[in-house]
């Protein structure tokens, strides 16, 4: 298996799953909720300018890529958090998926580690088209058990800095980290599992 061969399939897996304009969304909703939150100290105001920016958003991936799922999703994700706000009248509870999202993903990387059986290898086996062939080869498994440590690493930390704020109800810091460590702290470890990958295709090829 070469690295290009993964970075294709993985380029591939990444558009199928919306692409950039999922990650911009993402971003956009954070950062439109926190700012009108504390230009108007107005739950309900901040969560409809929320779900209207990435509704406007979901119109245009559908009218130019028609793609009709992944803008639902997105829609989905951001209304549900949005639910969660303006029916408790508490700002920080639009982050509370975010929480709930990075304690179940963490655990299931790391359930994974614990079994030998990592996720991102499944993922990139999946991709690859070569389903579970990799556990045969010790060293993939390694570097699939680092590239999955990543991210258990990744989730840890949106637990220990989103969790204390998130309970004291702070909605500043708790908007600015969580916008940081949603897709920007993801693009960041996806960096680090490529580096992993690229530099053992090195060492092998």
């Amino acid at each position: 298996m070469s690295f290009a061969m993964v970075t294709s399939k993985s380029l591939s897996l990444f558009g199928a799953m919306g692409g950039w304009r999922t990650v911009i969304e993402a971003v956009v909703s954070r950062a439109l909720f926190f700012v009108v939150y504390l230009l108007t100290d107005d739950v309900m105001v901040s969560a409809a300018v929320a779900v209207g920016g990435v509704l406007v958003l979901a119109v245009l991936r559908v009218r130019t890529d028609g793609k009709y799922w992944q803008a639902g999703v997105a829609l989905g994700v951001v209304g549900f958090s949005a639910l969660l706000a303006g029916t408790t009248g508490q700002g920080a509870n639009f982050y509370l998926p975010d929480l709930v999202r990075a304690a179940a993903m963490g655990t299931a990387f790391l359930l994974s580690m614990l079994v030998r059986f990592p996720l991102i290898g499944i993922v990139v086996g999946v991709a690859l088209g070569e389903r579970l062939a990799w556990r045969k080869n010790r060293c993939q498994r390694q570097r699939y058990q680092l590239c999955t440590g990543v991210f258990v690493v990744k989730s840890a930390i949106i637990l220990a800095l989103l969790g204390p704020l998130y309970h004291a109800g702070n909605v500043a810091p708790l908007g600015v980290a969580a916008t940081l460590l949603g897709a920007p702290a993801t693009g960041l470890a996806l960096y680090f599992c490529w580096r992993i990958l690229r530099v053992h295709d090195e060492r092998t090829s």
